[in-house]
C-alpha cells in the first residue's frame, strides 16, 4: 500500500487578475496529522477547496492523487463519497435544526426495503448518540444547534464527517473561535482520530497547537509551496515555522519601536 494517502502535484489556481496558487505540491502520509501554515492570503484555504471539489476539476491545473488513484472531483459530494470531509472556518450547520437533523441532513436513514420509505428518526437518534460519544459529546441529539456553543458545534461537524466514513479530515482554522479548554479538547480529539487511522489536514495560525499535534508541516508563501518539515526529525519550533512563512529570520517578532511622546493632548 502507498505510504501517502494524498499527493497534490503542481496545483495552479488562477482567479481573474490573481494567481492564487502556483505549482503547489505536497504529500500527506496515511494516518498522520499534516499541518498547512502560511500568512493570510498565502493560498492555504484555496488549496483545500481545490482538493475537496469546491473548486472543481477543470478550474485548476495540476493533479490530485488520492489513495493511489488520480481523482477529478466535480464537486464536494464526490469528494465526500471518496472519504474526504472538509470543515470550514464558517460552520455549515443550520441553527434552527437539531443536532440529529444536522448530522444526517441530506443523508437521513430511511425505513422500508432499500431505504426508500420515510425517515427513520429512531434509528437516526440512536446513531447520533453513538457519533456524539465518539467526539466526546453527551448532549441530547434533539437539542437545536443554536442552543450549544461554538466548541460543541465544531464537534457536531466532526460527528457529521464520521457518519460519512471519513478517511481524510480537513479542518480550516478549527480553533479560531474557541476558548483554551475547547481548543484542547478538539486537539485531543484529532489525535484520537489519528489513533483510529483517520488522516487529518489542519490549517491554523496557532503555531503552538501545530507543534503539539502535527507530524508534518507544509509551508505555503505567496501561493507557492516552500517546504515540508518533519516535526520530530527536523526539530521544528515556532521560530522555524515563522521563518518559512515570512521568508526571513526574525530577530524580533514585534518590530522595534521607539516612542516619541509629545505634548499632552487631553487633561482631566
Amino acid at each position: 500500500m502507498d505510504e501517502n494517502i494524498l499527493e497534490m502535484r503542481s496545483i495552479t489556481k488562477t482567479f481573474p487578475g490573481v494567481k492564487a496558487l502556483s505549482e503547489v505540491s505536497l504529500a500527506v502520509r496515511r494516518g498522520e496529522v499534516h499541518a498547512i501554515c502560511g500568512e493570510n492570503g498565502a493560498g492555504k484555504s484555496t488549496l483545500m477547496k481545490v482538493l475537496s471539489g469546491v473548486y472543481p476539476f477543470g478550474s485548476y491545473e495540476g493533479d490530485i492523487v488520492y489513495t493511489g488513484e488520480t481523482v477529478q472531483f466535480s464537486g464536494i459530494k464526490q469528494s465526500e463519497a471518496a472519504g474526504i470531509a472538509i470543515i470550514h472556518q464558517e460552520l455549515a450547520l443550520i441553527p434552527e435544526l437539531s443536532i440529529t437533523e444536522n448530522i444526517f441532513l441530506g443523508n437521513e436513514p430511511r425505513k422500508g426495503r432499500g431505504g426508500r420509505g420515510s425517515i427513520d428518526w429512531r434509528a437516526a437518534h440512536t446513531r447520533a448518540v453513538e457519533l456524539l460519544a465518539r467526539v466526546g459529546l453527551s448532549d441530547d441529539p434533539s437539542t437545536k444547534i443554536k442552543g450549544i456553543g461554538v466548541g460543541k458545534q465544531q464537534l457536531v461537524e466532526i460527528a457529521k464527517a464520521l457518519n460519512k466514513n471519513v478517511k481524510l479530515l480537513i479542518l480550516d482554522e478549527p480553533t479560531a473561535a474557541l476558548n483554551e479548554s475547547d481548543s484542547q479538547h478538539l486537539l485531543d480529539l484529532i489525535l484520537g482520530l489519528k489513533g483510529r487511522g483517520i488522516t487529518s489536514i489542519i490549517i491554523s495560525h496557532k503555531l503552538n497547537e501545530i507543534e503539539q499535534i502535527a507530524d508534518s508541516i507544509t509551508i505555503i508563501r505567496d501561493g507557492k509551496s516552500i517546504e515540508t518539515l518533519d516535526v520530530k526529525a527536523d526539530g521544528v519550533d515556532e521560530d522555524r515555522i515563522i521563518t518559512g512563512m515570512v521568508g526571513r529570520t526574525l530577530e524580533s517578532r514585534v518590530p522595534d519601536h521607539e516612542p516619541k511622546i509629545g505634548d499632552p493632548l487631553f487633561d482631566v
